[in-house]
C-alpha cells in the first residue's frame, strides 16, 4: 500500500495548524495512500516546550481529533497525528500520538514514553509521560502499524517491544530540534531501528525552523527509500509487509536472540493497544461525507 509522511511548520496558531494538516492530508489521498503520517505536536508547537501547552490540550474526542476524524472520513484515508491531550490527573498534559482510521475512529492512542530532558531541553517540567509505558500498535490495510514520538527513537528496547508486538512498519512521529550532530543522528537512528528489528521506520519531523525536517522512509534492510529536505513537503512511497517477512527469513535476528523476549520473532498480533486496553472509541456519532 502507499503510505505518505507530510512535513509540516507547525505554530502556536491552532487554527492554522489544523489548515496545514486539511492541505497535507489532501496531498496524500491525492497520491493514492492508505495512510499518512504527521509530525509530534502537529497541533500546537513552539521552540521551547511551555506552560501555554497545558492551556491549549483537548480530550482525544475534542474538537481537533473531532476535526482530525472528519478529515479522515472525507479522503478516505488513516491518519496518524501528534496533539496536546489534557490530562485529568495532572496540569501537565500528555504528548499524544492518535491513529484515525479511514472511518472516522480511534484506532490507537499513544502518549509518549520518553520525555525529551536532554540537550539542555526539560520536556518533562511541561508534558507528563505516558503512565503505563507500553507498545501501542494499531492495523490499516491488513498491517500491523507501531508508534513512537521523537527521543523515543534513542531508545532500542521500545523498538523491539514494537517488533514483538507485531509491528511491520513503525511510525515515529517528531519534532527533531537542532544541534550538534542531531542531523546525522536522525538520519541514522530510524536505519538502526528498521535494521535490528526487520521492519519498515516511517520517520516524520517538523519542518525548519523549529526542527529540521529531513523525514525519510527506511526499509527494513535499513535502504533509504525517500527523504525530504528541511521545507514543508509530503513523501509518499510503497509499503509492502511482505518484505518484513522476507527479511525475517533472510536474517531471522529475532529468532536468534538470547536475551530480552526470547525467539518470538516478532510474529504475535492482536488489538489495537491504547494504554493496554481494545480501542474501539468512537470520535463522533455523524461524520459528514
Amino acid at each position: 500500500m502507499q503510505i505518505s509522511l507530510a512535513q509540516v511548520d507547525s505554530g502556536d496558531d491552532t487554527s492554522r495548524n489544523l489548515d496545514l494538516i486539511r492541505g497535507a492530508v489532501a496531498r496524500a489521498a491525492g497520491d493514492g495512500s492508505t495512510l499518512v503520517f504527521l509530525p509530534e505536536y502537529s497541533m500546537y508547537e513552539k521552540k521551547v516546550v511551555d506552560g501555554t501547552f497545558s492551556g491549549v490540550a483537548e480530550p482525544v474526542d475534542g474538537s481537533f481529533a473531532t476535526a482530525i476524524s472528519n478529515l479522515a472520513v472525507e479522503h478516505r484515508i488513516a491518519i496518524v497525528v501528534g496533539m496536546v491531550e489534557s490530562n485529568e490527573a495532572s496540569t501537565k498534559p500528555y504528548n499524544t500520538l492518535i491513529a484515525i482510521g479511514d472511518d472516522g475512529r480511534l484506532l490507537a492512542r499513544y502518549r509518549k514514553i520518553h520525555l525529551f530532558d536532554s540537550y539542555g531541553f526539560k520536556e518533562s517540567e511541561w508534558i507528563a509521560p505516558a503512565p503505563e509505558p507500553e507498545p501501542v500498535t494499531f492495523e490499516v490495510g491488513g498491517a500491523r502499524i507501531g508508534l513512537m514520538t521523537c527521543y523515543d527513537l534513542r531508545f532500542p528496547e521500545l523498538g523491539r517491544e514494537l517488533a514483538d508486538a507485531g509491528a511491520q512498519l513503525v511510525g515515529v512521529c517528531s519534532s527533531w530540534v537542532p544541534g550538534d550532530h542531531k542531523a546525522d543522528q536522525w538520519r541514522v537512528l530510524p536505519r538502526a531501528r528498521a535494521i535490528e528489528n526487520s521492519y519498515f521506520v516511517a520517520a516524520v519531523s517538523q519542518a525548519a525552523p523549529i526542527s529540521i525536517g529531513r523525514s525519510l522512509l527506511c526499509s527494513p534492510s535499513g535502504v533509504v527509500l525517500g527523504e525530504l529536505g528541511d521545507a514543508p513537503g509530503t513523501l509518499t512511497a510503497s509499503f509492502d509487509p511482505d518484505e518484513v517477512a522476507a527479511a525475517r527469513e533472510r536474517d531471522p535476528v529475532l529468532l536468534n536472540r538470547r536475551m530480552g523476549a526470547g525467539g518470538t520473532g516478532g510474529a504475535q498480533t492482536g488489538d489495537a493497544r491504547m494504554g493496554g486496553q481494545t480501542v474501539e472509541t468512537p470520535i463522533a456519532a455523524q461524520h459528514s461525507r
